[in-house]
């Protein structure tokens, strides 16, 4: 356990001295005794251990780790720190995912899909005003509830026995289309197999990939009287086979994280750092971690 933590801490600490961005991100006189390396540290180690919320993480580092952390500030501070590293957890994300994709042959079949992130639900949903920036009200077809919240957006690379590994991510308002993101994501990464569901059914979209040398592949979209007859059920089942892996990985996210529960986020920041703070983990978790 000790030297998981301390190898987590000099992979950060890699981060901060190798990216210059996160140098600048402080440009005041206030020079914390509690490091931003100490502070991201304690936070993935926290959800390491299972903790998934910012008072759990500081309770267990607190009581069990807190020789460690000498320079530990109080809860309120720890909490409103955190809100302001999601460009750390960026950071930390993309260089996980960079390193991890070297093995991965740019004819390998990719999977994409959209997770919703929830900051209410039902009722809910249109009285809350938090992330007015970037979060708005959508519904979740797969949970059939009406949220408040953002979408995650994924490319993952498929795996042979393992959970698919993630290339491309982004965020975007709970309203936005799949079909939108797509199109926003633009994805470039060489002749494979891209396969979604029906939301991604457009013949303009697969007419652009397929000039990239990307093939999109969707189920039968029925239109309105078709027979169904007429359904192709051996292609929409192949299609869900291939898709099933990157469920999986929503799933596997969601238990280990809690990422789709932002339901105690107060702020746009806070929202970006649920969210990238989340994946990071589950990043680290599919790479080193894993």
């Amino acid at each position: 356990m000790e030297n998981k933590l301390i190898t987590l801490y000099l992979l950060i600490c890699r981060l901060y001295d190798t990216e210059a961005v996160l140098k600048h991100q402080r440009l005041s006189n206030f020079k914390p005794t509690f490091t931003d390396e100490e502070l991201l540290t304690m936070y993935i180690f926290g959800h390491l251990q299972g903790h998934t919320s910012h008072r759990r993480i500081y309770d267990y580092v607190a009581g069990h780790w807190h020789q460690w952390f000498p320079a530990l500030p109080s809860y309120q501070a720890f909490n409103r720190r955190v809100n302001e590293l999601s460009p750390a957890f960026e950071l930390l994300i993309a260089k996980q995912l960079t390193s991890a994709s070297a093995s991965i042959e740019a004819s390998t079949d990719r999977l994409i899909d959209s997770m919703p992130v929830m900051l209410a639900i039902g009722t809910r949903a249109n009285r809350a005003r938090v992330a007015r920036e970037m979060a708005d009200t959508g519904f979740c077809a797969t949970k059939q509830i009406h949220y408040r919240g953002v979408k995650l957006h994924l490319i993952a690379a498929r795996r042979s026995k393992l959970l698919p590994l993630p290339e491309r991510l982004a965020l975007s308002r709970a309203s936005q289309h799949d079909l939108s993101a797509l199109r926003e994501l633009n994805p470039t990464l060489g002749a494979y197999g891209l396969f979604a569901d029906k939301a991604y059914a457009d013949a303009e979209m697969k007419a652009v990939l397929a000039a990239r040398g990307t093939h999109l592949l969707t189920p039968y979209k029925r239109r309105r009287n078709e027979p169904e007859i007429n359904v192709p059920t051996l292609l929409n089942r192949f299609v869900s086979s291939m898709r099933q892996p990157l469920e999986s990985l929503f799933g596997w996210m969601i238990q280990r994280t809690d990422v789709q529960n932002a339901s105690r986020v107060r702020s746009t920041k806070g929202l970006l750092a649920h969210c990238y703070g989340k994946l990071a983990v589950a990043c680290l978790l599919l790479t080193s971690y894993s």
